[in-house]
């Protein structure tokens, strides 16, 4: 198991830093009133004394004192970030080396660091020739061949890993250095005795050998004239030790100094919370906006910075004072209801304010541990708004969640059409599917081919001819396809016929899905529109099946890889009263016999003589029968016969329709008369009327 080399710190720090910082202290001054009394008798109220005041020398900061500060601040926000997983420890440096903490959880936190800091007490004034720094290189080194307890748990632990486990670490060195000759002697220096420590903790069991150290030497310089040495870096002394010279200037400025080091050291970002509103601290019925700077693993922001750098570098910007980026996140009016919400997060990250004594610190801080959570606007240069992190409490700390600023996987894919895709549903995502499946390439021993054998007939040879089939016809979406929307009432069909060959059983079945259609369209089933869902009219029942044929003739013309494909669209071309495809010529006959008695049992006895008739009059328009005899003569007997002879069960359904129409709409007598398209009325009151006066003829 490998350990990164933040999980083991230690300080070394040169305990004679007693120059001056610059950095003055504010106290207070003290004050001496002389008091005096009115020499008038009664009671008068007294005077008021003039106050003296006497002033004080100014007071300024040590380098230890700024040192030992800006440390502290360096170690809280580690501790806050990653409790418990990432170690500190110090030594202070002046006649010799003192052990100022170890690696037990008791110790890393700040009250037990100041307490060893305290018990140390402030830096000494000794000679520079007594100063050994080296002693506490030393003794740093001889820390990081020490085990931590969760090291020594992988160590000990009967597993293959336990003897895997690579110890690292960092030593971070804090002195004043003069020139560059003393940098490069303690380098050297350093690099042998920690050549030679390894040996010895490597023949022990209960140290472990340093498999890389990251030396970093930190030269605090006062107030003044810049530092002589320049800063340099040294990534490869060798594989097991990196060095680097950096420096500082004590004072103000030190503190966001080792924050950009911690950044740099343990891989954490900066994010600025802007906008957060805020009631004033001297008028509390007005309101002003604050920013709250936080530090937290920089994974929080690998969603919104991947893509192209010149889209996201609006994102960054450098904070005042400091020599690192931060990214600016809106804030956004949180809601009352975090507990029952959950949120679509990637990932979640500790955080930690930056100045952790300020005013909008502490009331964001505050707001979060009450329960309520904050989401974060990303800046966006155009567009709508995007939520792109929140802020929420968990188990007494504070995490920045990483919220998806795309679609979620488990969201239904909205409906709304969404550019040059279009829209999601519309595409055929589970057929696709099984379409993956159906063509899944898996490996072949290439002692299983014959060495003679030809190159058409391999598996790979195979596998590209079947995907070559399965691609003839395959539309993308819904909406192009009317054959596909109707699932399972053709899917033997579509599954067959991409097949090399096909079975006498797999024929039928491919034939028995064209009749099922061909039944459903007899009795009107409606079809399933692929335009469901979406505004306006959908199309006609007459058109949907018009679709239909028309898209299950170009598939199966398509897909004729057999003779047995060719009897499938065969059998459709006669259902449909189609010519012969030229790849297939037809010797059979339609079984129109058949189908007129299935039609003969669902028709009424009066729709039968309409039919007959309408039959009888299609097939020898030329020899009409007498009036007497039309409704009682039967029809021909009708033989089975061929395509290109005789009538077809279309024709027949048509002649019986139009029948029907012709007795239910009647013709004015006088338009169909020819001879000057005239004609009497009211034939039945004149015959009254003759009948009247031959009667009255009769009488006289």
């Amino acid at each position: 198991m490998t350990f990164p080399t933040s999980h083991k710190t230690v300080f070394v720090l040169d305990h004679t830093l007693t120059a001056s910082s610059g950095v003055r202290l504010e106290v207070d001054s003290f004050s001496k009133g002389r008091g005096g009394s009115n020499g008038s008798g009664g009671g008068g109220a007294a005077l008021p004394q003039p106050l003296n005041l006497i002033p004080l020398r100014p007071v300024t900061k040590t380098l230890w004192t700024c040192a030992v500060e800006a440390i502290t601040e360096y170690c809280r926000i580690v501790w806050d970030i990653f409790p418990g997983s990432r170690l500190i420890r110090f030594v202070a440096v002046d006649k010799m080396a003192h052990k100022l903490s170890s690696w037990s959880s008791e110790d890393q936190n700040l009250t037990s660091l100041m307490t060893a800091f305290m018990m140390l007490g402030p830096a000494k004034a000794i000679d520079p020739g007594k100063l050994d720094l080296f002693k506490g290189l030393r003794t740093a080194i001889e820390i990081l061949t020490e085990p931590s307890a969760v090291q020594h748990e992988k160590r000990t632990s009967l597993t293959e890993s336990a003897t895997k486990v690579l110890n690292k670490g960092r030593i971070i060195l804090v002195s004043k250095f003069d020139t560059e000759e003393e940098i490069k002697a303690l380098k050297d220096k350093f690099h042998d005795t920690l050549l030679h420590l390894n040996k010895g903790a490597a023949a022990t069991d209960n140290l472990m050998a340093i498999n890389h150290c990251d030396l970093v030497l930190l030269n605090l310089w006062p107030d003044g004239p810049g530092c002589p040495v320049s800063r340099r870096t040294w990534p490869d002394v060798s594989t097991i030790m990196s060095c680097e010279f950096t420096n500082l200037q004590g004072g103000m400025s030190l503190a966001p100094k080792l924050c950009n080091l911690v950044l740099k050291h343990y891989d954490l970002a900066s994010t600025t919370v802007t906008g957060i509103p805020m009631k004033e601290e001297q008028n509390a019925s007005s309101s002003a906006n604050y920013d709250v700077e936080l530090f937290h693993p920089a994974a929080a922001h690998a969603a919104i910075l991947k893509g192209i750098p010149t889209e996201t570098a609006h994102l960054k910007t450098y904070r005042e004072g400091a020599d690192y980026e931060t990214v600016t996140l809106k804030w956004c009016t949180p809601r009352s209801n975090a507990n029952i919400e959950l949120q679509h997060c990637s990932s979640a990250y500790r955080i930690t304010s930056v100045d952790v004594n300020s005013r909008p610190s502490s009331c964001l801080t505050n707001f979060l541990l009450n329960g309520r959570w904050v989401m974060l606007e990303m800046p966006r240069k155009s567009g709508s708004k995007v939520i792109s992190h929140m802020l929420a409490c968990h188990g007494g700390d504070i995490y920045i969640h990483t919220m998806y600023t795309s679609r979620s996987i488990l969201e239904d894919p909205p409906s709304i059409s969404e550019g040059c895709g279009g829209r999601v549903t519309d595409y055929r995502i589970p057929d696709f599917g099984e379409f993956i499946k159906a063509n899944k390439l898996a490996p072949y021993p290439a002692s299983a081919l014959g060495s003679d054998e030809a190159s058409s007939s391999s598996p790979l040879a195979k596998s590209r001819e079947q995907l070559s089939r399965h691609t003839k016809y395959w539309p993308i979406t819904l909406s192009t396809t009317s054959l596909f929307t109707l699932g399972p009432q053709v899917e033997p069909l579509t599954t067959l016929m991409v097949k090399d060959t096909l079975t006498d059983d797999e024929v039928v079945e491919c034939k028995q899905v064209i009749l099922c259609l061909m039944s459903m369209e007899a009795r009107g089933d409606p079809l399933p529109s692929p335009m469901a869902g979406q505004r306006g009219k959908g199309m006609k029942r007459e058109d949907q099946y018009r679709a239909v044929w028309a898209e299950l003739e170009q598939y199966l013309q398509v897909h004729l890889h057999s003779p047995a494909h060719e009897k499938v669209l065969k059998c459709f071309m006669d259902c449909h009263n189609k010519a012969s495809t030229p790849e297939y010529k037809s010797d059979e006959k339609v079984d129109i016999a058949q189908a007129l008695k299935e039609l003969d049992d669902i028709m009424t006895d009066r729709e039968k003589v309409d039919f007959n008739m309408g039959g009888m009059k299609h097939m020898s328009p030329d020899l009409p029968l007498p009036d007497s005899k039309r409704r009682r003569t039967a029809p021909p007997p009708l033989t089975p016969m061929g395509r290109s002879s005789g009538v077809s069960l279309l024709t027949l359904w048509e002649n019986k329709v139009s029948s029907e129409q012709s007795r239910r709409c009647l013709e004015f007598q006088g338009r169909l008369r020819a001879e000057g398209n005239v004609t009497k009325l009211y034939i039945n009151f004149q015959k009254d009327k003759d009948k009247d006066d031959s009667g009255s003829r009769k009488k006289n």
